[in-house]
């Protein structure tokens, strides 16, 4: 999917209805996409998010939108705690056998995560399904959920601001500078960006992938003595 193939039109459906129609996408070609994308070698985002993370390991982490459950095999595999989160059923099923970490069943519009509880969150190829006028709620609860200089992964298709549908699924393709705009509105500081995949020409790289630490509290000012 890429920002070309996006149709937008006049009349957007109300977040619960495209939460479910993208979902029911998934969940009815939840084994397709397992058998299309277990063998994505997507270890120069993994790579990129752990090396920001200050935390002594072994990470406690977020695969949001984890999908069957590919990067938690190697979340796992590289001895750090990974807990899934997906809402498509199948989705939640087949990473939780395929990787044995915990997986949570949610939908991106109505998360209930804890706070400060992740050291580190992957969101790849997953913020880029929500609408703009619901990404900075979701951002803001990323951000409640990652603990003191938490580092948050994200890889999104790139356009230039397109919304819209394709092939039963609900897209938004952010440009370099609308997506700053959204993380630093939402308290996020930009540690890196890159553009994917590697070693191609840059009209042959569609998915844009950043990393983001919470910016600090700002300082209060002093009291009066």
């Amino acid at each position: 999917m890429n920002a070309q193939d996006a149709k937008t039109t006049g009349q957007r459906p109300d977040p619960p209805d495209l939460a479910q129609v993208t979902l029911a996408h998934y969940e009815q070609h939840a084994r397709a996409f397992w058998e299309g994308t277990r063998d994505h070698d997507v270890s120069q985002n993994i790579d990129a998010l752990l090396r920001h993370i200050e935390a002594a390991p072994p990470f406690e982490l977020l695969d949001l939108g984890c999908g069957p459950g590919r990067d938690l095999q190697a979340f796992r595999a590289r001895g750090h705690h990974a807990v899934g989160l997906d809402g498509a059923p199948a989705f939640v099923a087949m990473a939780h056998e395929h990787s044995g970490c915990e997986v949570w069943q949610q939908n991106l519009f109505a998360l209930d995560l804890p706070s400060a509880r992740f050291d580190g969150i992957f969101a790849n190829a997953v913020l880029f399904h929500l609408p703009g006028a619901v990404l900075p709620r979701v951002l803001a609860q990323l951000r409640l959920a990652l603990r003191s200089r938490g580092v948050l992964f994200s890889s999104n298709p790139r356009g230039q601001g397109q919304e819209g549908w394709s092939g039963g699924r609900y897209g938004v393709y952010h440009s370099l500078a609308g997506w700053r705009r959204r993380m630093a509105d939402a308290g996020f500081v930009e540690l890196e960006h890159f553009y994917r995949p590697a070693g191609l020409p840059r009209q042959q790289q569609p998915w844009l992938a950043s990393v983001w630490r919470v910016a600090p509290a700002p300082a209060r000012p002093p009291t009066c003595p």
